[in-house]
């Protein structure tokens, strides 16, 4: 059904027109690469960085797609202080997010939720990138993995979301007579939506992909998209593959002894109320902050800093300080999983300090390069000049200037230039406003040749984003113009009454009631 993981990564660069970006995504995973993976298509770039086959990283040339930008976006912080604090972590040389948390702009626990969130955001948007060519660059030490991807989940959603339909259709061919199954032996799945859940139980009678469609009620591109995601991840597969996979497993199962009785389970007592004793930190804010912000700082750290000992550390010293940090963010005070796992990152972290240290040569290694760190400070020009200091990255693409750039050009009668601005703004980010007017100003270029299209361009648009005016609009004046009273005076209407002070709608609902 797909390529071996190990084939697919053979080749180091590529068209994702052949290998699509889910597949890449599956085999870096199952292979547990630790490398970076670029895209380019047109002036559009992302640098994907792996750890042992998760993403921790991208690095994006997308304006919207900055941590900065995407925290206004979301309403998590003002344009205002956004742009005082990045022309101060340019001053500085501070990240960004570091020096938010500094002014208590942003609470650590929060910082984290909205990295993730945040990396899953530029993640996702690869998917679109159909067109894009892809390198896979030699294998990097310690990447910067204060936050990861589930890859599995990550695959799950883009495909059911973003991955274009006909990429979906090309690369997922079988036969009407061709039966699906769930596959026996999956240790870790992703997580199914209510939607997922119901076709994958539908797979337990072993349907045909039309009696899928049947079964669950969805369309055609709902259960496609969804089977191609289950099959790539190897929880579902062909009927043949799942036969295989069953008497595989079996014959792996040890012999059972014949006649031998199970042991009868010991009940277990449960106690009637929680153990006495330290409660979980997990509902303390503070303790969560600090536990997430030490989390997100470790990486940037030496073993010196980060257990906090100078570079003479005796060796009872450092034993105190070891257990004193280890103590600190114990595993055993944090209840829920994701908490727990950062405390045993830490404890890991410092583990690896103090043994660092305690080894006379890697603790002479680590004393060289921080005097090396020394004498480059001292050797640098010192603070850099005002014009440095404000300098903001220029090669940043920004959506809203090239939809601005289109609209100027829209009200100057420049369809052709419109269109292409527009299309420039929806390939950086595809936002229902920006694929409205990318419609409008397609029809507006010739409108005997794209009437059609712009309708349905519109059309399914407004499906999406009912409350979007403008699609209304449009949709209407291109109705009229294609002579579809009925549509365009319920089209109208819609946009009328989103909008009730334009009275330009009204005048145009009156004027199809004359012509009816």
């Amino acid at each position: 059904m797909f390529p071996p993981p190990s084939q697919v990564l053979r080749q180091r660069e590529g068209l994702l027109a052949d290998t699509p970006f889910p597949l890449l995504l599956h085999a870096l995973m199952v292979e547990e690469r630790t490398c970076t993976l670029e895209l380019k298509v047109r002036q559009r770039e992302k640098r994907i960085t792996f750890e042992d086959g998760a993403p921790v990283a991208c690095n994006s040339n997308l304006l919207h797609e900055t941590l900065g930008k995407y925290l206004v976006e979301k309403g998590r912080l003002s344009e205002a202080d956004y742009q005082k604090a990045l022309a101060e972590s340019v001053s500085s040389g501070l990240q960004l997010g570091a020096l938010l948390v500094q002014k208590g702009l942003i609470s650590p626990f929060d910082l984290y939720k909205q990295l993730q969130a945040n990396l899953a955001h530029k993640l996702l948007d690869c998917f679109r990138w159909t067109d894009a060519k892809y390198r896979l660059i030699a294998d990097v030490e310690n990447p910067d993995a204060t936050v990861r991807a589930n890859t599995a989940q990550l695959i799950l959603t883009g495909v059911s979301t973003q991955l274009p339909f006909d990429t979906v259709a090309t690369h997922f061919t079988f036969t009407d007579e061709r039966r699906f199954g769930q596959m026996p032996g999956v240790e870790s799945a992703p997580k199914l939506s209510s939607k997922d859940a119901r076709l994958f139980q539908a797979l337990r009678q072993r349907p045909t992909f039309n009696e899928l469609l049947e079964r669950t009620g969805f369309d055609m591109d709902a259960v496609l998209r969804r089977l191609y995601a289950l099959c790539l991840l190897g929880v579902a597969g062909f009927v043949e593959d799942v036969d295989a996979r069953t008497q595989e497993l079996a014959q792996k199962a040890p012999a059972v002894p014949a006649h031998v009785p199970e042991p009868v389970p010991t009940p277990v007592p449960v106690p009637s109320q929680a153990p006495s004793g330290t409660p979980f930190a997990d509902e303390d804010e503070a303790a969560r902050n600090a536990l997430v912000g030490a989390f997100l700082n470790h990486r940037s750290l030496d073993p010196f800093a980060l257990l906090d000992v100078p570079e003479d550390v005796q060796p009872v010293a450092l034993r105190k300080a070891f257990l004193a940090a280890a103590d600190r963010f114990a595993p055993l005070r944090f209840h829920t999983a994701e908490l727990k796992e950062k405390a045993e990152g830490m404890l890991a972290a410092y583990a690896r300090a103090y043994g660092a240290l305690s080894e006379p040569e890697q603790n002479a290694l680590w004393k060289k390069r921080r005097q090396a760190q020394r004498e480059k400070a001292r050797s640098s020009t010192g603070r850099p000049s005002t014009a440095e200091q404000f300098r903001i990255r220029t090669d940043l693409l920004d959506a809203t200037t090239q939809f601005d750039e289109g609209k100027r050009r829209l009200e100057a009668r420049n369809f052709a230039g419109a269109f292409e601005y527009f299309e420039y703004a929806c390939d950086i980010d595809p936002r229902p406003l920006h694929q409205a007017h990318r419609a409008w100003a397609r029809y507006l270029m010739k409108p005997e040749a794209h009437g059609r299209l712009a309708l349905q361009e519109l059309q399914e648009l407004v499906r999406q984003e009912p409350g979007l005016e403008e699609g209304w609009a449009f949709l209407g004046d291109v109705a009229r113009g294609e002579g579809q009273w009925a549509l365009a005076e319920d089209a109208l209407r819609k946009a009328f009454k989103l909008n009730p002070q334009q009275r330009r709608y009204v005048a145009l609902i009156q004027e199809i009631a004359r012509r009816k």
